[in-house]
């Protein structure tokens, strides 16, 4: 991968950036979103009241990052300490797609990350039991980064929006993990596999911002085809 150039605009204010309200938005997920109150966001925004609507303008504790050659989100958010769904919903960028210039808001720096999505005890499992089915034997961070596909996933439009819908899913008649058409997601997971299911669930993505991913013995061209993003061990990551 290309080595990642970049040029971060700070400023001396604490509220120094603009984030557009998107559908489902509340003070309360912004005031989380960027480590701040809603308090602060009533003060400094003269709000008169909690109502917000989709496209509203609010001013928030954050700075601006200038995109150089070679970025792309998960190295951004991985530089800044945030999770990647983080760094996608403060700038409603739910696509990889990035260019020379575009400007970013980064929520929050150097903080400790929060689970980014929520689940239950029933889906960290099957997530966990998806992990040792699929990776078992390859190295600790393809484990991570398994988990890490199906987050992003989730965190994509284009698919559903929990772990087990998503694990679950069938396109066309295609099961879109082969665990689950033949059986082996049912195995017991394993602690190493418990262990990165939590990793990936605090948003660390080895697999960066991957969608998809296949062993080196795959004969897809399609997913061969893709933008690779990771190589780790026999696993392939792609977009």
């Amino acid at each position: 991968m290309s080595a990642v150039l970049t040029s971060i605009l700070f400023t001396s204010f604490t509220f120094a950036a603009s984030y557009s309200v998107t559908w489902g938005d509340t003070l309360y997920k912004i005031s989380q979103l960027f480590n701040t109150s809603t308090a602060k966001l009533y003060t400094e925004n003269n709000l008169k009241s909690s109502m917000i609507y989709t496209g509203q303008v609010l001013e928030v504790p954050a700075v601006t990052y200038t995109v150089s050659q070679g970025d792309t989100l998960y190295l951004i958010s991985h530089k800044y300490g945030i999770p990647l769904y983080s760094l996608r919903k403060a700038n409603n960028k739910w696509n990889n797609d990035l260019y020379i210039g575009q400007k970013l808001i980064i929520p929050t720096i150097n903080t400790p990350s929060k689970t980014i999505i929520s689940y239950t005890p029933y889906e960290l499992d099957l997530l966990a039991r998806l992990i040792k089915a699929e990776a078992e034997g390859q190295p600790y961070s393809a484990q991570v980064a398994v988990g890490a596909v199906v987050l992003n996933r989730i965190q994509s439009s284009s698919f559903p929006n929990s772990i087990n819908d998503v694990i679950h899913q069938v396109i066309n008649g295609y099961y879109q993990f082969t665990p689950v058409k033949n059986g082996w997601i049912k195995n017991p997971a394993t602690e190493t596999a418990k262990k990165a299911a939590h990793e990936a669930l605090q948003g660390s993505d080895p697999s960066n911002g991957a969608l998809f991913y296949f062993d080196d013995s795959a004969t897809n061209t399609w997913l061969w085809s893709k933008p690779i993003l990771a190589r780790i061990g026999r696993m392939v990551y792609v977009e």
